[in-house]
């Protein structure tokens, strides 16, 4: 895989990580950052560095309002030549509280009650670093899942909750890029994990729901403001549903690999497809760049060490940093 030299006027590189940044309580990521002697942030920023993105998602990074961790992240990158200068995160919903007891265990503030599983508020968020500056941004994280047309939620819903839950188990956002190119556009989002329930397949409909979300959006639909208009995008994000294996509603993902706005890459690695490895469910294609149909791609691949052999990673470090492998994509419009 060639070195990234930042973005230029043709091409860019974008990625996506679910980098397993978050920890057990509210400030520990950022205590593990600064301290510069975590096994696992210093495996992470050791993949990150490896696949040098000019734009990267990351997913399970724990959110916190001043966005002091991923500041801190970001001047680790840089002290390894690797500086992004252009970050955002935004509240996720993993970990925020409803209030109500949706798991019916009688307790009503535990983190399966929370609109995002997580043990606390910000629990497991997502966030962009770039070396390109952004434009507008579009949150649709706050959009309540009774809400999306022919939704799942009423049947696995508790009354009292179905006027409030949230659709997106940790968030789905708009976000415009200024590239040398033009605007482009990421649509990124972490769906829930279609397991974890019992057989009224609560997380699988949800799952299927937060897939359909981006193929409404792309259609024309749109939660609030204008439809979606833009020609150069990508969708991106851990969709935690793998088209042919594992547990899931694999319609709605079949549904938008086939919708005919967007192309599917299909990155390899080690592993072929796979972007991630659990024991139980060994290697599954969970994590995604979808850009749009237009798009030129130039180059695409996986972060799976043996494949790749001048990522200067061993597959040790690779797991020992998370489950997931990062998925990159070059892109030129």
């Amino acid at each position: 895989m060639p070195a990234g030299a930042g973005a230029h006027a043709e091409s860019f590189r974008l990625a996506v990580y679910h980098a397993g940044l978050s920890r057990d309580g509210p400030g520990r990521l950022l205590a593990d950052i600064v301290s510069g002697d975590d096994p696992q942030v210093l495996a992470a920023r050791e993949v990150i560095a490896a696949a040098d993105a000019d734009i990267l998602l990351l997913l399970d990074i724990d959110y916190d309002a001043g966005l002091a961790a991923l500041t801190a992240l970001a001047g680790a990158l840089e002290a390894v030549g690797r500086p992004y200068p252009h970050r955002l995160a935004l509240s996720p919903n993993s970990g925020r509280p409803t209030g109500i007891d949706l798991d019916g265990d009688g307790r009503s503030h535990r983190a399966r009650d929370a609109h995002g599983f997580g043990y606390f508020t910000g629990d497991g968020g997502m966030a962009l670093l770039s070396r390109l500056p952004f434009g507008a941004v579009r949150d649709f994280t706050a959009f309540r899942w009774a809400d999306l047309p022919e939704s799942s939620a009423a049947p696995v819903t508790p009354e009292a909750a179905l006027d409030l839950l949230r659709l997106h188990h940790v968030g789905a956002w708009d976000v415009e890029i200024l590239t040398p190119s033009g605007p482009f556009h990421l649509l990124a989002g972490h769906a829930s994990a279609p397991v974890f329930d019992g057989p009224e397949d609560r997380n699988g409909l949800r799952n299927a729901d937060e897939i359909r979300f981006w193929r409404l959006y792309l259609d024309g639909w749109t939660p609030e403001g204008p439809p979606f208009a833009a020609q150069a995008f990508a969708i991106a994000g851990t969709l935690n549903l793998d088209p042919d294996r594992g547990e899931g509603r694999r319609e709605a993902l079949r549904a938008l690999l086939g919708h005919p706005a967007v192309r599917d890459p299909a990155p390899e690695g080690g592993a072929g497809t796979a972007t991630a490895e659990w024991p139980r469910t060994g290697a599954l294609r969970v994590d995604y760049i979808l850009p749009a149909a237009d798009l030129t791609v130039t180059g695409s691949g996986i972060l799976w060490p043996g494949a790749e052999p001048l990522l200067g990673i061993s597959a040790e470090m690779a797991a020992s940093a998370s489950a997931h492998r990062l998925v990159w994509v070059d892109l030129r419009f």
